[in-house]
């Protein structure tokens, strides 16, 4: 395993993480004498595996159903020295209640501290206050600090660009010292923020490499072509790991072997060559079919949707458009459309089943399209996206 420095921590992390939330049992905290034995064998097992490829970062969060009292019954089995244990939480309205949600997690992992504890969603602005405001979340979390309950502080974003820069940037309380972040080849939107925690030493965790990046664990045959020598999830985690800011990926292991095609990217860090070979390859076939090089190109040339007519997201619908006419991604482009709507905030923002009720001349940006052409654009993306895949 390669360890690097998790910025202003200073904790030596794996460059390839476990993260729990699909080795759990169920999406509910179902009590120890509801789960079954053979779900924590397997978790044992998982756990076993890891360690035993030097993987000693494991990562749940509160709202990982019954991950995190899985995993309590089990941590004693292991010196608690030999794993760097991270869950998450979180924000609210109510400092005392994050104190109490943050104790429940102790209680259910049954340790007395965590060594990351990362506030859980800072997804849109309201989450931000919650948790930067004069005693909000994060003075809270300094005060369980203080208390030995916890080693570091961190975030988790899944919003819009804007709102993670304000939190890697945000200074009161002491700041935040690393941050977990959506972060993919398909999708760099975010690099602004992966460099700007770089310039403030803060770590950057990205989560869900496999599945949010692309559903590259089981890719379509186009992927697998454009990627050769490596397969998609090879090559993603690559690209990550390459990123300079970037220190570890999360791996969602759901069986002992899961660990060992991400494991490969360990030995291939320094391979600069089949990278950037790759990286141009699908570039080039993004651009045959679309006529733009990068499929996430639309969140410069747009506002964030708040400021947009419908509340239409309309960098991510046309990424997601992007993302199946260029490389395949159908799957996965109509599961995160689904979304929009539905699943605020963490896919914030409607779809554009409604474009032509709206007038988009005002927040064109940077975009070479005219409002027809935009209108055109995001009706035909909804009836590609909107299909039921067969």
């Amino acid at each position: 395993m390669h360890y690097r420095r998790f910025g202003k921590t200073e904790i030596q992390m794996p460059v390839i993480s476990f993260g729990c939330m699909r080795s759990m049992y169920n999406w509910s905290d179902k009590p120890l004498n509801i789960i079954p034995d053979w779900s924590q064998t397997k978790l044992q097992s998982i756990m076993d595996s890891a360690l035993s490829h030097g993987i000693n970062h494991f990562e749940t969060a509160s709202g990982y159903g019954s991950s995190e009292r899985q995993l309590g019954e089990l941590l004693g089995n292991f010196k608690r020295d030999e794993i760097i244990l991270q869950t998450k939480v979180p924000p609210c309205n109510d400092a005392d209640e994050f104190i109490q949600r943050v104790h429940q997690s102790l209680e259910r992992l049954r340790v007395d501290h965590v060594d990351l504890l990362a506030i859980h969603g800072i997804n849109d602005h309201r989450s931000l206050w919650y948790s930067c405001r004069k005693n909000g979340c994060l003075a809270a979390a300094r005060r369980l600090q203080e208390q030995g309950k916890i080693g570091h502080i961190g975030f988790s974003g899944h919003g819009t660009t804007d709102v993670i820069l304000s939190a890697v940037e945000h200074e009161e309380d002491g700041g935040f010292d690393y941050m977990n972040l959506h972060y993919y080849f398909i999708f760099t939107a975010h690099k602004p923020a992966v460099q700007q925690a770089l310039e403030r030493d803060l770590g950057v965790y990205i989560i869900s490499p496999t599945d949010k990046g692309g559903r590259l664990q089981s890719p379509p045959k186009k992927m697998m072509e454009l990627c050769k020598p490596f397969s998609p999830m090879l090559f993603n985690d690559l690209f990550c790991l390459r990123t300079p800011g970037v220190v570890s990926i999360s791996v969602g292991a759901a069986e002992p072997d899961q660990f060992d095609e991400h494991l490969k990217a360990v030995k291939h860090l320094e391979d600069n060559e089949p990278l950037n070979t790759i990286s141009l390859r699908l570039e080039d076939e993004m651009e045959r079919i679309t006529g733009h090089r990068r499929p996430d190109c639309f969140f410069d040339w747009f506002p964030n949707y708040i400021d947009t007519p419908g509340y239409i997201n309309i960098p991510l619908v046309l990424w997601l458009d992007g993302l199946a006419r260029g490389w395949d991604l159908v799957d996965y482009a109509i599961s995160r459309y689904r979304k929009l709507g539905h699943d605020a905030p963490w896919v914030p923002g409607n779809n554009s089943s409604l474009a032509d009720k709206y007038m988009f001349d005002k927040v064109l940006g940077n975009s070479p399209l005219e409002n027809d052409a935009l209108i055109e654009q995001l009706l035909l993306a909804h009836s590609r996206l909107s299909l039921t895949r067969q």
